[in-house]
């Protein structure tokens, strides 16, 4: 028999519901009474919930995703600028140039033509780190259970969100061979604050699942990804993500999709051998 949820479980239940939906419909006109409607919250209260769960107003939470999304969209693909507006939600590239300009007082089309323009933090390219060339490969759509946490990477707690999600396997029944540890990292450190990057931590199942308080369900997206295989600490992936989009990328010929990164970590990390951990970096590529 499933517990009931606590108040705040049940309140993160709601809340990945409506971020799963704006991170899936920037393209559109987010009515803010349909998000209160998902989140099955009078308007008066959404507000309130939201603001204190996202630590921030649920309109300036989704005008922060269109923009941080255009400036990934600027430095590591080709498309148009009108376009990137449209994908972000603004009917005219001029819209996107002042509010691009009020977070970071550059212009779309100069941050596209100035590499050396930093946001946050300069990239740490690392040509010697030897990553072998990627395998290129078309995934399916995987099924995963995920927590969502925010805030810096490093400071993550993944350890306890994994074993809040093998509870959730034991409690339901989910358990098959080939269950994965995977990690969805939805945002840039160079273009977003680290006390906004937004992290899933999951499990690829292979059953049916259903959402249980801060632990959601959802698809894990497939398609055309470059795969790198890295071994080493943990610490080092920043210095792999930089030499991976700004040397390997720029020279592969090959585009960024509009999907977010992930990793799959193949074998349990030793804190005291940290140059043996192994981990698979998924790049959407197209």
């Amino acid at each position: 028999m499933q517990n009931k949820l606590t108040t705040r479980e049940e309140y993160l239940r709601r809340i990945n519901i409506v971020t799963e939906y704006i991170n899936n419909h920037l393209d559109e006109k987010l009515d803010l009474s349909k998000l209160a409607d998902l989140s099955n919250l009078s308007p008066f209260h959404f507000h309130r919930i939201t603001k204190a769960f996202l630590s921030e107003p649920i309109g300036a939470y989704i005008t922060r995703m269109r923009v941080e999304t255009a400036a990934r969209l600027l430095r590591y693909t080709d498309i148009p600028v009108q376009d990137i507006a449209f994908k972000v939600g603004y009917e005219m590239p001029s819209s996107l140039s002042k509010i691009f300009n009020q977070y970071y007082g550059i212009s779309p089309i100069e941050f596209r033509n100035d590499k050396n323009f930093i946001i946050m933090k300069p990239a740490l390219i690392n040509p010697e780190l030897n990553l072998k060339a990627p395998k290129i490969l078309d995934l399916e759509d995987q099924n995963v259970i995920y927590v969502r946490h925010t805030g810096d990477y490093s400071s993550l707690d993944f350890a306890g969100a994994w074993t809040k999600l093998w509870g959730c396997v034991k409690s339901q029944k989910l358990f098959t061979a080939g269950i994965q540890h995977v990690c969805i990292y939805h945002d840039d450190p160079k273009v977003t604050e680290p006390d906004k990057l937004r992290t899933d931590i999951c499990l690829v199942i292979h059953k049916p699942a259903e959402a249980e308080g801060e632990i959601g369900v959802k698809i894990l997206q497939g398609g055309k990804f470059a795969v790198f295989h890295y071994q080493g600490p943990y610490a080092n992936l920043g210095s792999v993500y930089d030499t991976i989009f700004g040397h390997w990328l720029p020279q592969s010929g090959l585009q960024l999709r509009d999907v977010a990164c992930y990793e799959k970590y193949l074998n349990h990390p030793d804190p005291e051998v940290p140059e043996k951990s192994k981990t698979e970096i998924y790049i959407p590529v197209q």
